[in-house]
């Protein structure tokens, strides 16, 4: 199928090239950057899978057409300048050809700086939950879990929420969000045991407080 969009919207630089952003669109990791042309930015859209142009063997390439590590384009944006692409996808398997999650693995220390940790550890999390379930119970708490079976698991999503509850009522915060960790961490597993993928989940979070879920629920006439 064949999908309609204005190419000449974006303004590809002098050499007729266009930086692209790949960024994880579970756990908003930023995995690589790479050059499209018309005609690869033409293809990425049309197959949902990445193209770029190589300015070294001056060609078009597939991402993954030789190691089978595709790019899945979930969705396609450009900046406010119309001179980068960022497309959101679900890589399969490693985006840097050095094996490495993403080819962003080197870091430039910062004094007093902690590198930040945002919500994108969930998808990282949830991924490393999915990936239990071929895992040796012996060897893994969570792979244990989904050898007990979900009875198990929903027993422990119930003590995980009392835990909480006792928490914020007795105890100090700190208390109080380790027990919300686990109850999280729980609740993932259990989703996860189910085969809801977290894209659904937040997918739901979007649907009730996204901009349209806002403005939805500022336009219901009071009760």
């Amino acid at each position: 199928m064949t999908l309609e969009f204005d190419i000449d919207k974006i303004k590809f630089g002098p050499d007729s090239l266009v930086p692209a952003i790949a960024q994880d669109e579970t756990t908003s990791e930023v995995l690589m950057l790479a050059y499209m042309n018309a005609e690869a930015l033409g293809l990425t859209i049309n197959t949902r899978r990445a193209h770029y142009y190589s300015r070294s063997r001056q060609k078009l390439w597939c991402k993954g057409e030789t190691s089978g590590n595709f790019l899945n384009v979930r969705s396609i944006r450009y900046d406010c300048d119309a001179d980068t692409i960022l497309l959101q996808v679900t890589p399969e398997g490693p985006a840097c050809h050095t094996g490495t999650v993403s080819c962003f693995f080197n870091s430039i220390e910062l004094e007093g700086e902690k590198e930040p940790v945002g919500p994108g550890i969930l998808g990282k999390l949830y991924k490393i939950l999915e990936g239990r379930k071929t895992g040796n119970s012996d060897d893994s708490y969570v792979a244990s879990l989904y050898s007990k079976g979900l009875e198990k698991i929903l027993e422990k999503v119930t003590e995980e929420a009392g835990e909480l509850e006792e928490a914020a009522l007795e105890k100090n915060d700190h208390e109080t969000v380790h027990e919300l960790v686990d109850l999280w961490f729980h609740t993932l597993v259990l989703t996860a045991h189910k085969g809801i993928g977290i894209e659904s989940i937040f997918a739901e979070f979007d649907r009730r407080f996204g901009t349209s879920g806002i403005e939805e629920k500022r336009s219901r006439p009071a009760k």
